[in-house]
């Protein structure tokens, strides 16, 4: 008898172990929550006694319970296995986050059969179901006919299907972890595009000059196709942004668009940073990396200042755009990708092949399709506009509306703007913090934007003497290159915390010092 009871607990033992191996291998089909968990069900079925099973969830807007999976029922008694928090086994089960066992469904009037699937007038069926618990709070009831048969005690029932109630609980966790995560991601990518498409109008509205309405024609001429682009021009022209405008307007919007700056690493980090590389392809290379090529299979890479490529990475690169493939560092295994290139520089190319410091054949394949983005100084019929733009956004970041003065926009009309579109957002940003209310003057200007200018534009009523002015603009400056840090930018002006915390209170800058700090952070946390 001894023998035997040993014999049925071990082969039990080894049914259980069996049925949680193949549990534990669908774990991949877990972003299909309710198909997983009907595979579940399948595994206890084919390996088991059990005729019949659901998993029943509750549901977030109603409350109520419903079966997510079954095994055993058809769709239509599927559909009716709904079940409120009071009602029934399940819901006693679900309220008391404790097991239940009903020896015989026919005798026990909690037990509804709302699916219709059990013959109770017929059958002597026992019905078992446990709470499933995600961090100890019931968030649904797995029930069943019985697991071993009748030799085998409940308690034997019981406890395995808590195990596995255990597992689904996690499959459930995990599906929504990675739902949850899918909605911050959609809901960025919404707020990313309705951005992305906000800059797009104003840069196709903005444009009154000539040249950048030729700009804008060629961008759109040239984004659908999969031709290289060139982007010719000086730093601060907008070339960073035409590029983005045309991979959003190709068939490879919905594709990754990856940026590179080819100045911002050394060569031969930024070889690795290009292609990749394999674990051990050098000292500290404990792993192996994707590089941005693989990246952006798909979709667009956007290779900023090219001129600067080594001329061995260009030899890489010209390969590359002929053959659509290379090897990640340390690797002989060819990988290909799908990538549109687009290059951009403030160099003037056929200077420097005539120099021989770019290959001619790589400025060839380049230069498919050049696109020159004028600088600012030549097309002043847009610095209006522009400074509207840029105005109206630093409005709506800090909340008061500001707007420049007709003496203001004329000096600024006439200015050559040698670090263009980026040096006036810049300027514009720091005006804000500047102006004591809401109204852009000659006198906030910086004073070689206005050099020949004559000084009775000032105001005379201003509260701040012209001393107290461009002390209030070095601490300002001095905050900026310090990112807004101020124990930094006392250090740097020679000042005391305590001395440089007068000022700031003083000129009123605590506010906008708050604001910057928070973009800051923000602008951290989605990069």
């Amino acid at each position: 008898m001894l023998d035997s009871t040993f014999i049925m607990e071990n082969k039990i033992c080894e049914l259980e172990l069996k049925v949680l191996y193949e549990i534990s291998r669908i774990i991949g089909q877990v972003l299909n929550l309710d198909q997983a968990l009907e595979t579940i069900l399948g595994i206890l079925s084919d390996s088991l006694a059990m005729k019949r099973a659901t998993v029943t969830l509750k549901d977030e807007e109603t409350g109520h319970l419903l079966i997510s999976a079954s095994h055993g029922l058809s769709t239509t008694e599927k559909k009716r296995g709904v079940y409120r928090q009071n009602e029934g086994v399940t819901g006693l089960i679900f309220r008391t986050a404790e097991p239940f066992v009903v020896p015989d469904i026919s005798r026990e009037p909690l037990f509804l059969n709302k699916t219709k699937s059990r013959r109770i007038e017929k059958d002597r069926i026992s019905f078992l179901g446990v709470p499933i618990k995600l961090h100890t709070s019931p968030i649904g009831v797995l029930s069943v006919d019985r697991l071993f048969g009748k030799d085998i005690s409940f308690e034997e029932d019981i406890r395995f299907l808590s195990i596995v109630a255990t597992l689904i609980a996690q499959f459930v966790s995990i599906n929504r972890q990675v739902k949850a995560r899918e909605e911050v991601l959609r809901k960025e990518n919404i707020s990313l595009r309705a951005e992305l498409s906000e800059r797009f109008s104003h840069f196709f509205m903005i444009a009154k000059s000539r040249t950048m309405i030729e700009v804008q024609e060629m961008i759109k001429k040239v984004a659908p196709s999969k031709a290289s682009v060139l982007l010719l021009g000086e730093s601060g022209t907008g070339k960073t942004l035409i590029a983005r405008i045309i991979h959003e307007l190709s068939t490879r919007a919905k594709y990754p668009f990856v940026k590179v700056n080819c100045t911002s690493l050394p060569e031969n980090l930024l070889e690795s940073e290009l292609f990749g590389y394999e674990k051990g392809a050098f000292t500290g290379a404990v792993k192996a990396k994707v590089g941005r090529f693989e990246e952006a299979d798909g979709g667009t890479i956007f290779l900023d200042e090219i001129g600067e490529l080594s001329l061995a990475l260009q030899s890489k690169l010209l390969r590359f755009l002929q053959e659509r493939e290379f090897e990640r560092l340390g690797s002989t295994k060819t990988i290909k990708v799908d990538v549109r290139i687009i290059a951009a520089t403030n160099k003037d190319l056929s200077d420097a092949v005539n120099t021989g410091s770019f290959r001619e054949d790589l400025y060839y394949r380049l230069n498919v399709f050049p696109i020159h983005v004028p600088p600012l100084r030549d097309r002043k019929e847009d610095i209006p506009s522009l400074l509207d733009h840029f105005i109206d956004k630093i409005s709506k970041e800090y909340g008061r509306r500001y707007r420049i003065t007709p003496q203001g926009l004329d000096v600024l009309t006439k200015y050559d703007w040698p670090g263009n579109v980026r040096e006036m957002e810049n300027l514009i940003e720091r005006l804000a913090i500047l102006v004591d209310g809401v109204e852009m003057d000659v006198k906030d200007l910086p004073s070689h934007l206005y050099s020949g200018e004559k000084m009775t534009q000032l105001d005379k009523q201003d509260s701040l003497s012209r001393l107290e002015e461009m002390e209030k603009k070095e601490v300002v400056a001095a905050l900026e290159r310090n990112k807004w840090i101020q124990s930094q930018a006392a250090r740097e002006l020679g000042l005391t915390l305590r001395q440089i915390g007068y000022r700031i209170k003083k000129f009123g800058l605590d506010e906008f010092i708050d604001k910057r700090r928070q973009k800051g952070v923000s602008t951290r946390e989605k990069g």
